[in-house]
């Protein structure tokens, strides 16, 4: 990992706001592989995550292809660990299983998001831009769709080259950012060559931004503000991680960049991907309530939310997988959007999972996922089921629409039911925003390749898709 440099210049309310950042250290008590298990090294929180049994199977696969380490480090804090202790479902997010190298089939660069890479790190594949700042989290979910940076893999590019997926220097994607406004503005609202508007938004992203110090973050925000970003979002699991990160220090440091920058939004985009991440259980994983009957909040977790949301210029949003083994079920998947929106956390999107190496262990079924969802949100409000079910295509970010059993008269294809696709972004100008594709029905499909032999209208050309003129005309 590089150092992230800073700009050459520095406006002066900058330099005021980069000199009042308070940097302490974090201690999560990151127990990092399978050694520290195998040997005791652990902590408390720690020891009975794996069984002797279990230890000893992914020690045999050591050295051969199916080493599960070698497609994912291994990974957990102290805090996560102890919630895990008595969740099925979040020792599935960060142990280990021999399982996962069974089918090592998928794609090295999801999305082709390196077609859309015009500096090294940063990705502007839509209307925004998003930035790999890190290439670590405090823990490591074994279904990352991030996989391929947080292992160091080599991943094709556009031009054909073979390489590691690099970290974004913030000196060159401020010049970026400078660069393509400025054509824009000169082009009287578009790009003159992409067709693209201005880039008001970031995403950062890797990794978890949130291992990084807090000086390193003010760098970040400082410089994106300067270039005349309008809205940042950083992306998180951290408050699943470690909520003690979200401190005292932290948020004076947040406070310091309003102050100095008032006019820029920001979003904090939470991953919580089960209940069990933020609610307190019992011995049998049973959610514990309180006397009047709502479930009880892990303490640190709902202090640190409250402190967020208590300052009004923060949004909080979740988005989270539906991972087979996790949350692949209609109650849990209810009740984390409930609590979620109680609390104040807006519910932004579900995804199926990407098509990543070794992803057959991990996706549910595209169908299954949506009628998991669409039974979850029966039982909620208008403002509480506002998520919808995203898959992230090569074309854009698609919406399962809806999945029907009723056939379509004449057409064999849909003779067992269809699924409506609808791409809700578009890549580069955004050319196909909008457009639907439909399908017959395969309930067994992981991915679109899954209904290949079945389309029956493809106006989105899901199904047509050709790498290189499509993404290089967004370069």
């Amino acid at each position: 990992m590089h150092a992230v440099q800073r700009p050459p210049a520095r406006s002066e309310r900058a330099r005021a706001f980069l000199a009042a950042v308070e940097d302490p250290r974090y201690a999560r008590g990151v127990v990092k592989g399978i050694d520290p298990f195998l040997e005791g090294r652990v902590p408390r929180e720690a020891r009975g995550l794996y069984t002797a049994g279990e230890l000893a199977a992914l020690r045999a696969l050591r050295g051969t292809e199916r080493d599960v380490e070698a497609r994912m480090p291994v990974k957990v804090t102290r805090h996560y660990a102890a919630l895990a202790r008595h969740s099925p479902a979040l020792q599935r997010i960060v142990k280990a299983d021999p399982g996962e190298t069974l089918d090592l089939a998928g794609i090295d660069d999801p999305g082709h998001q390196m077609d859309y890479s015009p500096v090294e790190g940063l990705l502007h594949k839509y209307e925004m831009a998003l930035v790999y700042a890190v290439s670590t989290c405090s823990a490591h979910c074994r279904f990352c769709y991030r996989e391929e940076l947080i292992a160091g893999k080599r991943v094709e590019r556009a031009d054909g080259t073979v390489a590691r997926k690099g970290l974004a220097r913030l000196p060159e994607v401020v010049a970026y950012v400078r660069a393509h406004n400025r054509r824009v503005a000169k082009g009287g609202g578009v790009h003159p060559e992409t067709g693209r508007p201005k880039l008001r938004e970031v995403l950062l992203s890797g990794g978890d931004p949130m291992v990084l110090s807090n000086a390193r973050i003010a760098g970040w925000l400082s410089g994106l503000a300067e270039a005349g970003v309008e809205m940042i979002r950083l992306g998180t699991k951290e408050l699943a991680f470690h909520p003690d990160r979200f401190d005292a220090a932290f948020l004076a440091m947040m406070d310091a960049f309003h102050e100095a920058y008032p006019d820029v939004a920001f979003r904090l985009m939470v991953h919580f991907d089960h209940p069990h991440e933020f609610l307190l259980t019992d011995r049998d994983g049973a959610t514990v309530e309180d006397s009047g009957g709502l479930p009880r909040w892990h303490p640190r977790t709902r202090r640190a939310l409250e402190a967020l949301k208590s300052r009004g210029w923060i949004d909080v949003e979740n988005q989270a997988p539906i991972i087979r083994g996790v949350n692949d079920d209609a109650d849990v998947l209810r009740l984390l959007q409930r609590e979620l929106k109680r609390v104040g956390v807006e519910n932004h999107y579900f995804f199926c999972g990407r098509d990543i190496v070794a992803h057959r262990s991990f996706n549910v079924p595209i169908e299954r996922a949506w009628q998991l969802l669409n039974d979850a949100q029966k039982g909620l409000s208008g403002v509480e089921a506002h998520a919808r079910l995203s898959i992230t295509h090569y074309k854009g970010k698609t919406e399962v629409v809806t999945v029907s059993d009723a056939p379509i008269p004449g057409i064999a294809a849909a003779a067992d039911g269809f699924v409506v696709f609808r791409l809700l972004r578009s890549a580069a100008d955004a050319p196909d925003r909008g457009k639907a594709c439909i399908v017959g029905r395969n309930p067994e499909a992981l991915w679109f390749d899954g209904y290949e032999d079945r389309v029956i209208v493809d106006e989105a050309g899901l199904f047509d898709y050709a790498r290189t003129p499509v993404a290089r005309r967004g370069r």
